[in-house]
């Protein structure tokens, strides 16, 4: 498992590598789809927030102007490249940036007020186990947002693929694993011009 779990994460790193520089030109008009997202979130000034596998960082410039300067914006991700791109791009004004696997986080239990994780839940190598490592970062009622900029349908069309019913990102296969990590979904929008599924830590016992 260990060693499967480590293959994952060297592929995860070398696709997105292979496409780091190229990254915000493929997808240069997602930006007000990222702040609606956010936005959906809620978050107050002041809050804390990780955008977990941040990529070039497209979310941080939302997530910030969200928390305010008095507020914690953390993004972090496991391709060095796609870091690179983000300072490149100077979002590292907006936040501090982690190279980080999102299943084995450098952050303490409960420092978190929400978590957003664009085209995440995907590229988790073992979603479930990636899914309670950032429950254990955020708060009791603290939020989970998986946003892609596009819905099912669309991304599978992109790719040349069909939807298949145990996509981790439909409905009925997420719902039972986010529950499983310590998650309640509490809205799931999958439309073609959007996918975002809004989820809440449940309380933690004491």
């Amino acid at each position: 498992m260990v060693q499967r779990m480590a293959e994952d994460r060297a592929a995860v790193r070398e696709f997105f590598t292979e496409r780091a520089a190229r990254w915000e030109a493929r997808f240069p008009d997602d930006g007000p789809a990222y702040a609606a997202a956010v936005a959906e979130l809620g978050l107050s000034p002041g809050a804390s927030v990780l955008d977990a596998g941040c990529g070039t960082g497209r979310a941080l410039p939302a997530l910030r102007e969200a928390v305010g300067s008095e507020g914690t914006v953390l993004g972090a991700d496991l391709t060095p490249a796609m870091l690179e791109e983000a300072v490149g791009n100077g979002r590292d004004r907006d936040a501090a940036l982690l190279m980080a696997d999102v299943s084995q986080l450098p952050l303490r239990d409960g420092l978190l007020d929400a978590v957003f994780g664009a085209g995440l839940i995907s590229h988790l190598p073992g979603p479930g186990s990636g899914l309670r490592e950032l429950a254990r970062v955020v708060r009791s009622e603290g939020q989970l947002a998986l946003f892609h900029p596009v819905g099912r349908a669309a991304l599978a069309e992109r790719h040349g693929r069909q939807i298949t019913p145990d996509d981790v990102r439909a409905e009925p296969v997420l719902r039972p694993l986010l529950a499983a990590a310590g998650w309640r979904l509490v809205s799931y929008v999958d439309e073609d011009d959007r996918y975002l599924a809004l989820a809440v830590r449940e309380p933690q016992e004491s």
